[in-house]
């Protein structure tokens, strides 16, 4: 059988490609990976690997899955004994709500804070609206802990899909440095150590492109970490 194929973009820029990959990388499972570049040409060259133009894109025998929440229920289906969600259906449930708040809200820390591994800005990009974001982050962090965290680091004690979709956050968490509360910043820290997610920082920070789209707090090249 086939391996799937990943589709992603700049691993320095892309959180929606972060999550995916993170969570195939963590749990173990094989996969290729395909990146195509933000930038000039990116919807022309997006167009062969994905029907919505955008990433990622999971390809499963020979046929495209995209969006982020649709990969990740077909790992889940795939590979029911990897864990991408919790075992108890309570918490599992509520693992699915916060990775659904996660893909359609916080629109305000998107904008203001995109992804940006390699760079340094604190105090960058702060508003009411952005604190109101991350209040609410952070508030969804001390519940799946308090009620599910038990026997590990992670949102629901082991690793799951919860944690792949916020890794993203605690990237820009990174950059932008906020402040968080201590409860909130050891899970990012807990996060940090994850081996899939020390890769994807690594190769973010290799790449070379600068995107001035995508780095509004910069005046020219990133600041290296």
């Amino acid at each position: 059988m086939p391996r799937p194929v990943l589709v992603v973009a700049n691993k320095n820029y892309s959180s929606w490609s972060m999550r995916p990959w993170v969570l195939l990388t963590e749990l173990g499972i094989a996969f290729d990976e395909v990146q195509v570049k933000l930038g000039d040409g990116f919807a022309e060259r997006i167009a062969r690997w994905s029907p919505s133009g955008k990433v990622p894109v999971l390809w499963v025998h020979g046929e495209p899955v995209w969006d982020s929440l649709a990969i990740a229920e077909t790992v889940a289906e795939l590979h029911p004994d990897r864990g991408v969600w919790p075992a108890d259906p309570a918490a599992r449930r509520l693992a699915r709500s916060v990775c659904a708040e996660m893909h359609s809200g916080f629109g305000a820390l998107r904008s203001a804070m995109p992804m940006n591994i390699r760079g340094a800005y604190p105090g960058c990009g702060m508003s009411h609206d952005v604190q109101r974001d991350i209040d609410r982050i952070v508030a969804l962090w001390a519940q799946c802990r308090a009620r599910c965290g038990a026997g590990g680091d992670m949102l629901f004690g082991a690793f799951s899909a919860a944690d792949a979709f916020y890794a993203p956050v605690v990237m820009r968490f990174m950059t932008y440095a906020p402040a968080i509360p201590a409860e909130a910043q050891a899970y990012c820290d807990a996060v940090k150590r994850l081996a899939s997610v020390r890769a994807w920082m690594e190769a973010g920070r290799a790449e070379p492109d600068f995107l001035a789209e995508d780095e509004p707090y910069a005046a020219k090249a990133p600041v290296a970490r």
